[in-house]
């Protein structure tokens, strides 16, 4: 299916105290830094969707098959791959400063994570599926990504109480030796079957029937995301200068792609699928990081978690229109998420009504410098909706605000 991703601005308790550009200072805030990442992993997810919007004729798998995929399809693909994982893993650290306040004790973050994960759930099978497909219910329900990252924050509301050691336990556990279980198979109807779905293996909870329930994002190792990132919340503590942050930072993330050229480059562990010599040195590298996502494997963590710490001690000391317009995207997650899929269906029943279809029953272009066309032109038509809201739930005081 596709990469969706969100979470909760409150898990970022500073972040919303200040307005954008503010935060991003000279010396920059080190919430903002995080507000500054997920805005990136929201542009990318744009231009993903816009690709299942209007690409949707051009199947791509997972892994993505490389001797039927175009390179200038396949990159766009996998640069969408950082999206999720960065999500879900800054959720993990927004937890943790959620539960160590700047001022303050700390607090248990069980009530915050479990009712804020109860909502993803809900709005993913509700709202979101009707931004999708038109119609609710829809013909399929798709549990995805803001699914999986619900799930993952009711996990570690009941988990994160725990001794830190036990955490890095279940944590590397879920991260690095799930690959293990990709053997493990269970027929439809078999015992198992439907909870080793929900874990492990992407498949249709409910085959039959008027409404098909299918999970496209397996959970197991989305918890041990979830809890690396509430691992790593110290990095962001008051007490860490930004100078050792960006060092630990770069540390974790050349340690990471470090691992990855090991393991990868030996075809040792952590892919199911080796990668092999081709024709010509594009594909090649086409070969080399095709990196499998559902469920995400060990490589496909090491890549896109190592590039987001490279990143994110990148933005910690620039401060620029482009990292202000991150920034703010960034502090606004949710009411970006729905308010974009949303505007792409605006614009694809639009162009059905008035240019009519033109890949079956879709709407949809034919190459693929035009989805970067389509999602470039859409940043700025969704950045002042997204500047207005935050400037309303810093000054709002309703509750529901909150969640958005």
């Amino acid at each position: 299916m596709t990469t969706q991703t969100s979470t909760v601005t409150e898990s970022l308790p500073y972040a919303a105290a200040q307005p954008a550009v503010g935060r991003l200072a000279a010396s920059r805030s080190r919430i903002a830094v995080i507000d500054v990442l997920r805005g990136f992993a929201i542009v990318v997810m744009v231009l993903d969707h816009v690709r299942e919007n209007f690409f949707a004729h051009m199947v791509v798998t997972d892994p993505i098959d490389i001797n039927t995929t175009p390179p200038a399809l396949y990159f766009t693909r996998v640069l969408a791959h950082f999206a999720a994982p960065v999500f879900v893993f800054l959720t993990g650290l927004g937890a943790w400063l959620y539960a160590n306040p700047a001022s303050g004790a700390s607090r248990s973050a069980a009530g915050f994570l479990i009712k804020r994960g109860l909502l993803l759930v809900v709005l993913e099978v509700t709202v979101i599926n009707l931004a999708w497909y038109g119609k609710l219910p829809p013909d399929t329900i798709f549990l995805q990504v803001i699914w999986v990252i619900g799930l993952s924050m009711i996990a570690l509301g009941l988990m994160h109480r725990f001794p830190r050691w036990i955490l890095a336990i279940v944590a590397f556990a879920l991260v690095f030796m799930h690959n293990l279980l990709t053997p493990i198979h269970f027929a439809p109807g078999e015992a198992g079957y439907s909870a080793w779905t929900l874990l492990h293996d992407r498949g249709y909870l409910v085959a039959d029937g008027l409404v098909k329930v299918k999970v496209s994002y397996p959970l197991l190792p989305w918890i041990g995301v979830i809890l690396f990132g509430y691992l790593a919340g110290p990095i962001y503590g008051r007490g860490i200068q930004p100078e050792r942050r960006k060092l630990v930072l770069l540390a974790l993330g050349a340690g990471c792609l470090v691992l990855l050229a090991v393991l990868r480059g030996f075809n040792i562990y952590g892919e199911t699928l080796p990668w092999t010599h081709q024709e010509s040195l594009v594909r090649t590298v086409m070969s080399w990081i095709d990196f499998t996502k559902y469920p995400p494997s060990l490589d496909f963590l090491l890549f896109t978690l190592g590039g987001g710490f490279l990143l994110l001690a990148w933005a910690e000391r620039i401060d620029n229109g482009f990292t202000r317009m991150l920034a703010t995207f960034g502090s606004v997650p949710m009411f970006f998420y729905i308010f974009h899929l949303y505007v792409l269906l605006l614009i694809q029943n639009a162009l059905l009504a008035t240019v009519g279809p033109n890949h079956g029953a879709r709407f949809g272009v034919d190459d693929v410098w035009q989805l970067w066309a389509i999602a470039l032109a859409l940043i700025p038509v969704l950045y002042f909706p997204c500047r207005a809201f935050a400037r309303f739930k810093r000054s709002s005081t309703q509750a529901w605000v909150r969640y958005f």
